[in-house]
């Protein structure tokens, strides 16, 4: 790669919040005077932060931008873990198209809309129940812990074919995983171990298939020859469903209760009139955005973007985050929460050919985790001030490490 440079002069990635539901102040400065702009990474290399709405759909839909050649990419770590430069099969946060709709497309039909609408029922009742453990034990209770994690690492459990007792052991490796100052070593060490037990899980279900994804996947790549799915890469497509299944919207959750909380006159409106519940979630996905330091590619030619000259191999960061913030997105007072607005052509889950495929699950989990928790607990309140909350400020993926409530 050519852009491994760590000018002094230039800037840093912006990392300080101000407000711990806005993003940092150093975007919308950036936004405003150098929308794409040279930057330091932490990791020690520069590039390219791009933070205006149009110029990241732009970046997300241009192929050539790679996400193949941004294996190694330096960016909010500052240990970078030595990476295969061919990334596994079934990676799909590496691979590039052809290659990487050949994976995605199975996969795809365990997220469709229709399908998920057939598991809303399983959602609401392992919602119900949480909340029911919730009310027995009396407040203060942690909304992180009781509520936001169970929900959805058991949805996704079942949806893969995994036992929520082995709950310790993914939460455990997800931590190390996103955790920004984990060593290249454990970051290596969490992966294998990862890969290990889906691996596990993989040859259980070929030998004992049961009614989930795993065993899906596995009875059609068996039923055709000409089929990607290798065990490798079944291996590599569960890891990361299993990790971004519950992490994400767990933390999406959390603060999303923390944020309403924080906003009641947003929360009275939802309450007045349950049916804003889906412009709700979609105005929460865009404020909060907790893919909080973006996506990375790499280009894959001397191309312009922006108006601006980018050379082959030069990093470029998406900032969803200050997309989303940006008055280009075409709503007005974009750093307003505003929950009745139509604030859905978001970038929350990224843009283009690798966007979230679990999107339309997330979109449900919060919508029936949240309208229940309010319902149910019509007095529900931080149990600690704001500015005592443990934020994900340490993780590539921001929310909340606890949230104490009581009611």
């Amino acid at each position: 790669m050519t852009d491994t440079a760590h000018p002094s002069d230039l800037p840093e990635l912006p990392r300080q919040r101000g407000c711990p539901f806005d993003p940092a102040p150093g975007y919308q400065a950036l936004r405003e005077s150098a929308p794409i702009s040279r930057i330091t990474f932490p990791s020690g290399g520069s590039g390219w932060l791009v933070t205006r709405y149009e110029d990241v759909r732009t970046l997300l839909s241009d192929p050539r931008f790679s996400s193949r050649l941004a294996v190694s990419a330096p960016h909010v770590r500052s240990a970078v873990a030595a990476l295969p430069e061919q990334p596994l099969p079934g990676a799909l946060l590496r691979l590039d198209e052809p290659e990487h709709a050949r994976y995605r497309r199975p996969v795809m039909r365990a997220f469709t809309v229709k399908r998920v609408q057939q598991l809303q029922p399983r959602i609401q009742q392992i919602v119900d129940e949480r909340l029911d453990a919730m009310e027995k034990a009396g407040g203060p209770v942690d909304l992180v812990a009781e509520l936001a994690l169970p929900v959805t690492s058991l949805v996704i459990c079942e949806l893969l074919g995994v036992s929520y007792d082995d709950r310790e052991t993914f939460h455990r490796l997800a931590g190390q995983l996103l955790a920004i100052e984990s060593s290249a070593e454990q970051g290596q060490q969490a992966r294998a171990e990862l890969a290990s037990f889906i691996a596990a899980l993989v040859a259980a279900k070929r030998e004992r298939p049961g009614d989930d994804l795993l065993s899906t996947l596995i009875a059609e790549a068996d039923a055709d020859p000409g089929s990607p799915l290798t065990d490798v890469a079944l291996t590599v497509l569960g890891s990361l469903l299993l990790i971004a299944g519950h992490e994400t919207t767990a933390n999406m959750i959390a603060l999303g209760a923390l944020t309403l909380l924080e906003h009641p006159d947003q929360l009275a409106a939802l309450r007045a009139d349950p049916a804003l519940a889906d412009r709700a979630v979609e105005e929460l996905l865009r404020y909060l955005t907790i893919i909080q330091f973006g996506l990375v590619r790499v280009a894959s030619e001397d191309l312009t973007l922006g108006g601006q000259a980018i050379k082959a191999g030069d990093y470029v960061v998406a900032s969803l985050p200050s997309a989303n913030r940006d008055p280009g997105l075409g709503i007005e007072d974009p750093d307003r929460l505003d929950i009745a607005r139509d604030s859905a052509a978001h970038v929350a889950f990224g843009y283009g050919p690798h966007q979230c495929l679990g999107q339309q699950l997330a979109r449900a989990e919060l919508r029936i985790t949240l309208t229940s928790l309010f319902a149910r607990f019509p007095g529900l309140r931080p149990a600690v001030r704001v500015d005592q909350l443990p934020f994900r400020d340490d993780m590539i993926i921001y929310g909340l490490h606890q949230l104490p409530v009581t009611w």
